[in-house]
């Protein structure tokens, strides 16, 4: 479940408020929505509603997290089914029945947090969690949750279910994993084939493949049965002129990744001077890739060893000896850098990769 977002708790029944307000006591930052005239049965902080369930289900969709609806399954199935648009953005819907017996994970199981949230809510109120995921039910690790888990994103989430199936078939699955992280995760289970490339993977016959890199594939190598898995391990220092526009500062950070055959999924922040705060185009090309901005003070740049000479400018500028390569390098937390500084137009760019 993405941090900082609420659940949201709805209740339309005199029991289920009570017992939403039980579940809301003990899940933090959860919000209780109650039928107006069952609301004296939540206690205090519960939210009234008098409208369709309909429209305050269509209004929170986009804004929390989760939800725990507190009725009957079918009528939570009519009333998210125009609400879906795909497991990796929709919210963990759980359902449970008024008298507190089941917690049931609907929606966004894995990637969503339903499992996890069906277990609290489980947990909260002495009901039995209802599990349906089928790598849950065989007792299996999933794919998904092995991205989720280490904040990977995911090529292609359609391939995630023909891996996950090959584990529950027993299938052989050959992994090219550069981080080492795949291995412990699944802890001897599944018929799972480790090697030390993506060639070897491919030659290997496996029925699936699994390849967990921030490097892209060549097209020789992609295949049907190719799950690719993201680590994002890449900080792109960047040094600007103040006024550059995000469109230039994308188009050299895309060309320095496609130089060195990268993938902008693996990129984990943009890493900065302090006085660049809030360049506006560093700002919206941080937003553009969906990741940090973060920025370092001159006196902490200046202490970081990098490769290339002190810049002239940027002493001039900032009062520090660089910014890219130390930036870059502060962001990896003692990580290397797999691109010394370019300069492009009005833009210098380092990248440095975080060690495992």
């Amino acid at each position: 479940m993405p941090d900082g977002m609420p659940i949201a708790i709805i209740a339309i029944t005199g029991n289920g408020a009570r017992l939403g307000s039980r579940l809301k006591e003990q899940h933090g930052g959860a919000e209780l929505y109650v039928l107006a005239r069952h609301h004296g049965k939540a206690g205090k902080g519960a939210v009234r509603f008098e409208g369709e369930l309909k429209e305050l289900i269509a209004s929170l969709w986009p804004n929390v997290s989760g939800f725990v609806c507190i009725m009957a399954t079918g009528i939570v199935v009519r009333l998210i089914a125009p609400l879906l648009k795909g497991k990796d953005v929709d919210p963990a819907v759980v359902v449970m029945d008024d008298a507190g017996k089941f917690a049931i994970s609907l929606l966004s199981g894995h990637l969503g947090g339903g499992n996890e949230l069906a277990e609290r809510c489980a947990f909260i109120s002495g009901a039995r969690a209802v599990i349906t995921t089928a790598t849950d039910a065989a007792g299996l690790p999933s794919f998904d949750m092995l991205a989720k888990e280490h904040g990977w994103a995911i090529d292609d989430l359609s391939r995630v279910k023909i891996l996950n199936s090959c584990l529950l078939e027993n299938e052989k699955i050959a992994c090219a994993d550069t981080t080492g992280l795949v291995k412990p995760w699944f802890h001897g289970r599944g018929d799972i084939l480790f090697v030390d490339s993506f060639v070897a993977a491919f030659r290997s016959g496996a029925k699936g493949l699994l390849f967990v890199t921030n490097s892209l594939v060549p097209p020789q190598l992609q295949a049907e049965n190719l799950l690719v898995l993201r680590p994002r391990n890449l900080c792109l220092g960047v040094g600007c002129n103040s006024g550059t526009t995000a469109e230039e500062i994308l188009g050299v950070i895309r060309t320095g990744l496609r130089r060195l055959l990268l993938s902008p999924a693996s990129v984990a922040a943009i890493a900065t001077a302090e006085a660049k705060r809030h360049e506006a185009g560093l700002v919206a090309a941080a937003v553009e890739l969906g990741v940090p901005l973060i920025c370092y003070p001159s006196d902490e740049l200046s202490s970081v060893t990098v490769p290339s000479p002190p810049s002239e400018h940027a002493l001039e500028a900032i009062g520090a000896t660089g910014v890219a390569e130390p930036a870059a390098l502060l962001a990896s937390s003692g990580g290397e850098l797999v691109l010394k500084k370019v300069k492009s137009g009005n833009v210098t760019l380092a990248i440095a990769e975080k060690r495992n």
